[in-house]
């Protein structure tokens, strides 16, 4: 049901989320563990009922004419909806991260001074499509004691109240407030406007969807914001290489799927290796129904691949986030050009060195600004699953407060903590 007034819903929102943070981030680790094996059961024994929930909003999609990836990304499947049951689980296996004291050191004045990590307290997300997130934010929330407003897309409203209730059931279940996670239940875009403007009730925003809405959000905002606006992932293939893994890590960061933000959307080739690498990729990519967009020397290159769809490579295109069946391809005479180009035209996000030679590789670490370097890997691992955190609320590029995936600790703060035994300053 719309409210009626919505400034009035909102800080309605604020001051519950605000009042349930304070008691959540003084939780038990074993009542905050309890309701995320409650919300995985919930999820189980829901199926049907959640699949009902999600079959106006797909058929709404579909009748709307959304393309048909956007429309998958709608779908709550027994599949998905098991892995997120299961996603849940890993977070309550994992260690909780509120209270954990480090770095305490005795000061010669006798005190004893570390630091304590601690919730954030509330975050507002903003995201799109795909209501699994509203499980996903809603335990990484409930194991890092925050607490949050969640704001899906209009388009999966339906889904996301089932899910929401699911939530507060399973929070209720484990003497937990309810109101610890809440889902904004109105379409009216100015919601979104009053969510990033309450910095009484809100801590940080995490928006989560295209480049545009985390545009308007980052602009519009009056809270801090953790955010990434492209995924424009790079591959380099350096001057000493084993070119049958260089194949195949190419090939699964750019194919093993198209639309994520950790997807490989630009090839760089060392010209030692152009001309034995880039038949052979072209004709991998060319399967499968990638477009390559090269430079002058790639495209000569790549000429001869049959069924090979080619482009010549404009500015723009270095820059590009395809999320689609493209890729760039510059051939460049050395690792400094190559690292060059990937600091310029690269989003900062996650970008790979495929070699043999140790000292490029950790130079390449060393030397590339983005959120996750990697050697020898596909960009596709840059996930928060991947990387042992459990999930992911999202992936940062900023530098501020957290970067790359973010997970439990990610959703945390630190605080200098002192102990004595009556010490005072002299």
């Amino acid at each position: 049901m719309e409210p009626t007034d919505l400034n009035a819903y909102m800080a309605h929102l604020g001051v519950a989320a605000r009042a349930a943070a304070s008691r959540l981030a003084a939780a038990p680790t074993a009542a905050k563990d309890a309701a995320l094996r409650a919300l995985a059961r919930r999820l189980r024994e829901n199926v049907a009922a959640l699949q009902e929930a999600n079959a106006p909003d797909v058929a709404a999609a579909e009748a709307a004419g959304l393309a048909a990836p956007l429309v998958d990304r709608l779908k709550l499947t027994p599949k998905i909806i098991e892995t997120v049951a299961e996603g849940c689980e890993q977070i309550a296996t994992m260690p909780d991260p509120v209270g954990e004291i480090t770095n305490l050191k005795r000061r010669p004045s006798g005190i004893s001074v570390g630091r304590m990590r601690v919730p954030l307290g509330v975050f507002g997300m903003v995201y799109e499509s795909r209501p699994n997130v509203t499980i996903e934010a809603a335990s990484l929330a409930i194991k890092s004691g925050n607490a949050c407003i969640l704001r899906g897309g209009s388009e999966a409203l339906r889904s996301n109240l089932a899910l929401a209730r699911l939530v507060q059931a399973a929070l209720a279940e484990a003497g937990l407030p309810p109101e610890a996670v809440q889902l904004v239940e109105t379409t009216d875009r100015a919601a979104v406007g009053r969510l990033i403007a309450m910095p009484e009730a809100v801590d940080v925003i995490i928006p989560r969807g295209g480049k545009g809405l985390i545009e308007r959000i980052s602009r519009e905002a009056k809270v801090p914001v953790i955010k990434h606006l492209d995924g424009n992932c790079h591959v380099y293939v350096d001057a000493e290489v084993d070119l049958a893994m260089a194949l195949k890590v190419t090939d699964n960061a750019k194919t093993q799927k198209v639309s994520p933000c950790n997807a490989a959307e630009s090839l760089l080739v060392h010209a030692a290796q152009a001309e034995a690498f880039l038949p052979r990729i072209g004709a991998i990519l060319a399967a499968r129904g990638v477009e390559m967009r090269g430079c002058e020397r790639a495209l000569a290159l790549l000429a001869g691949v049959a069924g090979a769809k080619l482009a010549r490579a404009t500015e723009q295109d270095w820059s590009e986030e395809y999320l689609a069946h493209v890729i760039s391809i510059k051939v460049v005479d050395s690792f400094d050009e190559a690292v060059a180009h990937i600091n310029r035209y690269g989003s900062h996000h996650t970008d790979a060195i495929l070699t043999t030679h140790h000292p490029n590789a950790m130079r390449f670490l060393r030397e590339i600004d983005s959120a996750s370097v990697m050697v020898n890997a596909s960009t596709r691992f840059a996930d928060g699953f991947e990387y042992g955190l459990g999930a992911e609320i999202g992936i940062s590029t900023d530098k501020f407060h957290a970067r790359g995936p973010v997970g439990l600790e990610g959703l945390t703060s630190m605080k200098w903590v002192v102990l004595g035994q009556g010490e005072v300053r002299e």
